[in-house]
């Protein structure tokens, strides 16, 4: 069905009918196939306490790190499919305010009974009271880009609405996104902008300037959180071999990066 899409359309302030293509857009399979836990299963924090991943123990906070998304095949609206998850890694390490567990999971989604799309997410569980720094990173091996270069570039206001509107639409219930006190127990010092928000954004930004994802990979990771209320930037080098793309803050920080790869031998 198409309306999740055209929902998620209408917090990019896109058009009726952007998504009539009867495709969905790239990485917009992010509010399908969604997992909906029972409401007596959410911890404190908002997250399941049980499924895929689960947190390592009791009292650990969770922090989304970054991912990959390699596409095989458009996903079409109208027709079935299936999504299967699993835990590929998991490495537990000691971090500069304590220790972390750093876990990979791989989503497999199929449509027409072949491969789609391999959804990889990188997520980091922090003891309660710590901090993450930005190199305390799965992807961490991955470089900054110094700069963006003849750029093309797609902005986003975001307000506590927006971010309230991004997690009903993700099916997202972790308060630090939209409840403030929550967040500031977490020791942020307003609400945490989605990492998600900030991939789709970049991969908006591609495909809004034509640049493909199909048979490729799309690696992102979030190097610097952002919050409250304010605009940011995606900008990409649209001649530069992987198509660096970056999100700044107001502040013009370096908040996400992503770059995209022919698919590998190996993603499967």
């Amino acid at each position: 069905m198409p309306e999740p899409a055209e929902a998620l359309a209408a917090l990019f302030d896109l058009p009726p009918g952007s998504t009539s293509n009867n495709t969905v857009p790239p990485l917009w399979h992010w509010v399908y196939l969604l997992e909906r836990a029972r409401q007596d299963d959410l911890g404190v924090d908002g997250h399941p306490v049980h499924g895929i991943p689960a947190p390592p123990g009791t009292g650990f906070q969770r922090m989304f790190a970054g991912g990959r998304v390699t596409t095989h095949a458009v996903l079409r609206f109208g027709e079935p499919a299936t999504r299967a998850t699993r835990v590929i890694s998991t490495v537990d390490k000691a971090g500069k305010s304590g220790p972390l567990t750093f876990v990979t999971a791989r989503s497999s989604i199929e449509q027409r009974g072949s491969l789609s799309i391999v959804d990889e997410v990188h997520i980091v569980y922090r003891a309660h009271g710590s901090t993450l720094t930005p190199r305390e990173n799965p992807n961490e091996a991955d470089a900054v880009p110094a700069a963006v270069r003849s750029e093309a570039s797609l902005e986003l206001s975001v307000d506590p609405v927006l971010l309230f509107r991004f997690s009903a639409l993700t099916y997202n219930a972790h308060r630090i996104h939209y409840d403030l006190d929550y967040a500031k127990s977490e020791g942020y010092p307003d609400l945490v902008v989605h990492g998600p928000l900030q991939a789709l954004l970049m991969a908006e930004l591609l495909r809004r300037r034509e640049v493909a994802l199909l048979g490729r990979e799309f690696s992102y990771r979030l190097v610097a959180p952002t919050f409250g209320s304010q605009q940011l930037t995606a900008s990409a080098n649209l001649d530069e071999h992987e198509t660096p793309t970056l999100v700044r803050d107001a502040d013009s920080r370096v908040t996400a990066t992503a770059m995209v790869r022919p698919i590998e031998p190996t993603s499967l």
